[in-house]
């Protein structure tokens, strides 16, 4: 049943993320203060009270202080100064934020790699940070012990959870390293010229090839994340985090350890997302608060109901991408006051959050006059932007879909700030100049999104030729120049489609093969498998006679995205469906659907 939503005043809701705000308006990018900073002060006035709670370890504040100087000390010893990259390949675990937090005592900057990144994929992460250092988990070992010496920094250390002797590797060991070192902390000096705007570690934004940029993320962006979450949910006395989203992601890696140092208040760390183990956890720790992802929402919600739902300390949820339909019935079910979806992106200069629980919404713009999002009309169809007669950009009114784009402000405050890529050309791609005005610079989020008369907005897609699949942005463009790579076809055609009960959208490819050449299932399969990011792999294939094209030879996908993967909707095209288990495309039929478990497609029958 669809509840009744009344917008309150738009003061209230201002109210409400002045609670976030307030926390960071004296915040300033010249201001000589890090996040090494941070830790040494909740080591002091937080000392005995837990920092992360992991498996059976209780780590202080005081004890991961020492733990992060310790890194601090052995990289140092090491020859590693204030500017270097080093990068972390490492599952979660305490090690992993003891490591970032440590080489930041130095002003050293980590770059946090994909763990899933490995072959080119890994050894293009490591070229684009011009990595001095590397530091990898043991169970990780393998992935880098593929690459050649060419393309592994000069400093690799290994570092063991079990303290195993790995000597046989090659690599050094941190274990070692750190045990010899000091757990007094540095000298402050060597952070001599750091301001909060210097960049804290390096993330990598989603590549479908497996080849994304690495943006840089500030001091200030880091405690800014924190104090403004923490604001919003109230987070304090008695409250506990829930981390079990991968730490080389900005919401796991950087919004909950930031709420944590910004209060003094533990999360709790897991390896990785269960659902059988999500409420367990929350029941034992007395976790009041977590950060999740639409499709977590969905798996928890796809469980068996249970007379103890509601048997729990969870009252707030913060993230990204909750269907207005799992919004509903999850509120309902496990009775969560407080649901904070946003809308935002790891290097983006803007941020909406939602304080209302609006459901669907992903934040109010109370006095949207007031700050630095602006709504550019967007033509779906033709995948740009409306001008008016003289040629300038058109602002989107109400229901009407836009582009998202953010002003990048200078100045000192927090507003505004975009850091950009380590890649100049890649920030300079991001930026749309003269906009409005002589000399401004705006932020292009790609995100499509409409807002009502009361100015809530609402995510509708990624812009063109990016979708969004298992929580990353696929770009088509760079599938396409992958599997172009795979000789056959003549035309290769990437969009994504709309699968019943799935967040966002399965990539899909359209095949035009010359005539003589046949497709084949299993050789494509594996050719996609061994060249892209596994979320990008298109989930299924169709075979066209011929492309269609503008007349600027451009492909047309909107026609495509419609007919998706329904039988009754694509004439004669052969319809292949990816299956793992086989390690092939299989034809797609009712059975074949059945047994992957994807539901048929909603029929659209359209041409």
């Amino acid at each position: 049943m669809t509840k009744t939503f009344e917008a309150p005043p738009r003061e209230v809701s201002m109210q409400r993320l002045m609670r976030g705000y307030q926390r960071v308006a004296d915040f300033a990018r010249d201001m000589p203060y890090t996040v090494a900073d941070r830790l040494e002060e909740r080591a002091a006035d937080a000392a005995d009270e837990a920092f992360i709670l992991f498996e059976e370890q209780r780590i202080t504040f005081a004890e991961m202080n020492a733990r992060a100087n310790r890194v601090a000390n052995a990289a140092l010893e090491a020859g590693f100064k204030k500017g270097d990259v080093v990068a972390l390949l490492m599952l979660n675990r305490p090690e992993y934020v003891m490591i970032w937090l440590g080489l930041a005592k130095a002003g050293i900057v980590t770059a946090l790699i994909n763990t899933t990144a490995t072959g080119d994929v890994l050894a293009h992460a490591l070229r684009q940070v011009e990595a001095r250092g590397l530091i990898v988990g043991s169970e990780l070992a393998e992935a880098v012990e593929t690459l050649s010496s060419e393309a592994l920094p000069a400093m690799v250390w290994e570092q063991s959870e079990t303290g195993a002797d790995r000597s046989s590797l090659g690599f050094r060991d941190f274990d070692a390293a750190m045990a010899a070192a000091s757990d007094a902390d540095p000298d402050k000096g060597l952070r001599d010229g750091l301001t909060m705007s210097d960049t804290l570690y390096l993330i990598f934004t989603s590549g479908t090839t497996g080849l994304p940029k690495a943006a840089k993320m500030s001091h200030m962006r880091f405690i800014n994340a924190g104090e403004m979450m923490a604001g919003l949910m109230q987070f304090g006395e008695g409250d506990t985090f829930y981390c079990m989203l991968p730490l080389y992601h900005g919401a796991g890696g950087m919004v909950v350890p930031s709420v944590s140092l910004a209060t003094g208040r533990p999360f709790v760390l897991r390896r990785k997302f269960s659902r059988s183990g999500f409420w367990p956890d929350v029941r034992r720790h007395t976790i009041t608060a977590t950060y999740y992802i639409g499709e977590i929402v969905r798996y928890l919600l796809a469980s068996e109901p249970s007379s103890d739902d509601r048997d729990h300390s969870l009252r707030v949820m913060c993230g990204a991408g909750m269907k207005p339909d799992v919004w509903t019935a999850f509120q309902d079910r496990f009775g969560i006051e407080d649901i904070y979806e946003g809308l935002g992106s790891t290097e983006a200069n803007f941020g909406i959050t939602n304080a209302d629980n609006r459901i669907g919404s992903v934040g109010r713009l109370p006095y949207p006059e007031h700050s630095n999002i602006r709504i550019l009309k967007y033509d779906v169809e033709t995948g740009e932007h409306v001008r008016d007669a003289e040629g300038n950009y058109v602002l989107a009114g109400p229901h009407e879909v836009g582009e998202l784009v953010a002003e990048v402000l200078d100045g000192t405050g927090v507003a505004g700030f975009f850091e950009g890529y380590t890649s100049r050309e890649a920030t300079e791609a991001k930026l749309m100049r003269d906009l409005f005005r002589p000399g401004d610079r705006y932020f292009r989020s790609g995100d499509l999104v409409r807002f009502d008369e009361d100015d809530y907005f609402f995510f509708v897609d990624r812009v063109g030729d990016t979708f969004r699949w298992k929580s990353e942005n696929v770009s088509t463009a760079e599938v396409e120049t992958v599997l172009s790579g795979y000789k056959g076809p003549s035309v290769v055609n990437v969009y994504g489609v709309t699968i019943p009960n799935a967040e966002g959208r399965a990539g899909m490819v359209a095949l035009t093969y010359p005539e003589g050449v046949s497709f084949e299932p299993d050789s494509f399969y594996a050719y996609a498998q061994d060249h892209l990011a596994h979320y990008a792999v298109p989930v299924f294939v169709r075979l066209t006679e011929g492309a269609d094209m503008t007349s600027t030879f451009k492909l047309r996908k909107v026609q495509l995205q419609r007919e998706g993967y329904d039988p009754g909707a694509v004439d004669q095209d052969p319809l292949y469906v990816a299956d793992p288990d086989a390690g092939r495309y299989v034809p797609l039929t009712a059975e074949a659907l059945d047994r992957l478990g994807i539901p048929p497609m909603e029929t659209t029958h359209a041409r």
